[in-house]
């Protein structure tokens, strides 16, 4: 045995067939043994999703066909693909392929980890059936000894090699996992084609056969590009081998993988059915979140999602709250049926609602038909979609960025209507020019949500520290590292989700204290082991609670006399929040909080950027239907809550003393009278700096205030224009 473990790993350091040989001797010689017996059968335990209060939701449970699958069923074309992708050798070596292991290792050694692979498909099945997944090399000797013996067995008892061979093939394709909780080809077939095995086509052969090196990586539902990138390859494979023509080639490349939910796209397909009930049918799109969730968890901890999910048995306690639900779904639902409908440009609309003391998703509405779509919209990329913009609803970010490099709410801006963006070309162009209200100081500005004031104040920021602000607080589509952000960042000009703008408007609630969103409060083994436990969640402190506070001091402007105030006077209570609202109307945000809960809404289209229409006379602004739907949902979701007000903010920290992302002070960061500033045609010719004495606040309250809440301007102010002393 030692000798043997030596020459494997020394299999990097040979080359050529001498090794390939010399190895194949050593495991085609005389075997003493016989395989063992099969490992003992895994009683596959659902898993038990239950919503905050204990009430099941929704069952994570194995995708189990009670119908048999014979030898006859599998199609040649199956059989051609999966010995074309997994181990073209396969109808002739004895159960390992020696020169792929030496290929395969010198590649890998070359590459310094693990790119290519060298298992038969009798090893992978002796893998699944007689071993563990276990990365080892004793283990993968075991596996390639084991191979041989099989074969060697089977043929002994069947008469010949060739029947070995369909016999290995049969046990393989009836056991392998095909993604979504499919073990074998038939549950496969059925799961994603809705036929019977037997009744495969070769594109759909192909579909199958690419998903087996990764089923997460390669799931035709979740990541339908990269599924097809493989599906072809499959193909080309096949036809390279002889197994398929050029012109059956063609034809099935033809057929691209196409969900269903989609519609018919007027072209042949492989078309994608949507998976089996998961017994989700009353809150689907917060099942899926959940799952999502705990996918990325476990594949990151190294571990198989679906083996945990599907057959783990697990307990998993949901933070979705089922009144808040309900009302977050009538509240979405009865916006959306007083709309005129326009049926080429599908209408949608999300909410998501988190509690900011925890980061827990107390509701989510990710569209309005799970089973015509399963694009998760509430959580965007992670959700199957791309995101949409946010409008003006990212300005918030862009004040918090000001105020960490030490702008006061006092900056004052020229009053333009139009400003041009500096080195933007071609000048003078409506794509290089800001428009929009004008605003002297940031409390009118957000209010009246001023185009002109924060592109200026965001050129001054830096556009790339907007972005990095809008990260650290929650909005994690934002790449931080991405470093050539436009001033249009501060407009909401790249795509968001609504999950990410509620997390960073809690942030800012929170008084700069994030939570990373969850869906889960906790996660329990059968056997009592905690996986996941969010019961007491701590929170980060990623931005100065001054500053948040001062944000969320100025967000009260758009709730109670800017752009929101029309709809939302009559809502009761204390809040904070900003509309967004994009080019052409065609999406359009109201994002608000109060201490206790925030809530994004959103409406938009799902193909493509139109015009908002059939609400009624006139455009559709953040500050119309969005925020009339945040406040259905929102005075229903606190009634019998105490209508609490927020702590009045406390003396902002000086320039450079603010916390950064991590924790150390940003170098990149410039205070305006450090950076260039074009001219501009108004008074003062930049940004005019105005500094007011701040007074300490009154200690923090957290029951109704009995007077209005001080605010943070002075009642004297001292101007000086930049440039001057």
């Amino acid at each position: 045995m030692r000798v043997v473990i030596i020459l494997v790993l020394g299999i990097p350091l040979l080359v050529g067939t001498a090794a390939a040989s010399g190895f194949g001797a050593l495991l085609f010689g005389s075997l003493p043994g016989t395989v063992p017996p099969e490992n003992p059968t895994v009683v596959s335990q659902p898993s038990y999703v239950y919503d905050v209060n204990g009430q099941q939701i929704a069952t994570f449970r194995e995708f189990d066909l009670s119908i048999p699958m014979t030898k006859e069923d599998i199609p040649q074309t199956l059989k051609d693909a999966v010995v074309a992708s997994e181990d073209r050798k396969f109808w002739t070596h004895k159960g390992i392929d020696p020169e792929g292991l030496v290929r395969a290792a010198v590649t890998n050694y070359r590459e310094g980890s693990t790119v290519q692979g060298g298992s038969t498909i009798t090893q992978q099945y002796v893998k699944n059936t007689y071993l563990n997944n276990e990365r080892s090399v004793e283990r993968k000797l075991n596996e390639a000894v084991l191979a041989t013996r099989l074969e060697r067995d089977l043929t002994t008892e069947l008469g010949s090699q060739r029947a070995a061979k369909e016999e290995i093939l049969y046990r393989y394709l009836n056991t392998v996992y095909f993604g979504d909780g499919a073990y074998g080809a038939a549950a496969a077939a059925q799961s994603y084609f809705r036929k019977d095995v037997k009744d495969l086509n070769a594109s759909e052969a192909a579909a199958l056969v690419a998903i087996i090196p990764s089923p997460t990586r390669y799931a035709p539902r979740e990541n339908l590009f990269v599924a097809e990138e493989r599906r072809i390859e499959v193909l080309g494979e096949m036809r390279d081998q002889g197994m398929i023509s050029d012109g059956e080639f063609d034809d099935a490349k033809a057929h691209f993988l196409w969900p269903t939910v989609l519609g018919d796209p007027g072209k042949p397909t492989t078309a994608v059915w949507p998976p089996p009930d998961n017994g989700a049918s009353q809150y689907p799109f917060f099942v899926d979140y959940v799952r999502r969730y705990l996918t990325a968890k476990f594949e990151a901890e190294g571990k198989n999602p679906e083996d945990e999910l599907y057959r783990g048995g697990l307990v998993i306690q949901t933070t979705i709250d089922p009144r808040l639900q309900g009302l977050a779904e009538d509240s979405v639902t009865t916006a959306y049926n007083k709309a005129v409908h326009d049926p080429d440009h599908p209408l949608a609309m999300s909410l998501v609602s988190v509690d900011p003391s925890n980061g827990f998703v107390k509701a989510m509405v990710g569209g309005q038909d799970f089973a015509s779509s399963q694009v998760n919209l509430a959580i965007g990329k992670l959700g199957g979609g791309a995101g949409v913009q946010a409008g003006s609803s990212m300005k918030p970010y862009t004040m918090a960025a000001a105020l960490e490099q030490g702008v006061t709410p006092q900056t004052v801006y020229p009053a333009v209507g139009a400003w041009p963006i500096p080195g933007c070309r071609p000048a003078g162009t409506s794509q290089c020019t800001i428009t929009g209200e004008a605003a002297s100081q940031m409390g009118p500005a957000i209010a009246e949500s001023s185009n002109t004031y924060f592109a200026e104040l965001a050129y001054d920021v830096g556009a790339n520290n907007v972005a990095k602000m809008a990260n650290r607080v929650g909005v994690s589509s934002l790449d931080p590292n991405k470093e050539d952000y436009g001033v249009t960042v501060t407009l909401g000009s790249y795509p968001v989700s609504p999950l990410d703008m509620a997390v960073g408007y809690s942030t800012f609630e929170n008084h700069g204290v994030k939570n990373d969103p969850t869906p889960v409060v906790k996660v329990t083994s059968p056997d009592g082991t905690v996986l996941e436990d969010n019961t007491s969640r701590p929170g980060t402190q990623v931005l100065n609670s001054a500053i948040a506070d001062t944000v969320t001091d100025l967000l009260r402007g758009p709730v109670t006399n800017g752009t929101a105030s029309k709809t939302l006077a009559d809502f009761g209570r204390p809040a904070a929040g900003k509309t967004g609202t994009t080019d052409n109307n065609a999406d359009v945000w109201f994002v608000g909080y109060t201490p206790q809960l925030t809530t994004a809404v959103w409406i938009g289209h799902t193909d493509g950027i139109h015009p908002l229409k059939g609400f009624g006379s006139g455009p559709v602004f953040g500050g119309t239907v969005p925020a009339s739907i945040w406040k259905s949902f929102m005075k229903r979701a606190l009634d019998g809550q105490p209508a609490l007000d927020f702590p009045a903010p406390g003396p902002l920290p000086p320039p450079g003393a603010a916390l950064s992302g991590n924790g150390q002070i940003d170098p990149s960061v410039r205070r305006p009278n450090e950076r260039p500033v074009p001219d501009l045609p108004n008074d003062c010719g930049g940004p005019c700096i105005v500094t007011t004495p701040l007074t300490a606040p009154p200690p923090p309250t957290t029951s109704p205030p009995s007077t209005a809440p001080p605010t943070t301007a002075g009642s004297t102010t001292t101007t000086t224009t930049k440039g001057s002393p």
